[in-house]
């Protein structure tokens, strides 16, 4: 059963990318239409999900120091 999910997972890495090309870039002289509208490409804004992915790193990080604290607490009680 390793070897199947092996060989399968393997098949995946290597066809995944033949499977998602992605579309080739407008002809040139050609600007707007699309995602960000302008000559220039514009990526896209990392703000807001780095902001809550670094706020619940914190409140992960805050409840493992409660439970660690919590612990040490009720052995302390023995």
């Amino acid at each position: 059963m390793k070897k199947l999910l092996a060989i399968a997972a393997l098949a995946l890495f290597f066809a995944l990318p033949m499977i998602t090309i992605a579309d080739p870039p407008p002809p040139p002289g050609q600007t707007g239409g699309g995602p960000g509208g302008g000559p220039t490409p514009v990526g896209a804004p990392i703000d807001g999900g780095l902001g809550i992915l670094i706020a619940l790193g914190i409140g992960y990080g805050g409840l493992k120091i409660y439970r660690l604290y919590k612990e040490r607490m009720v052995e302390t009680d023995e």
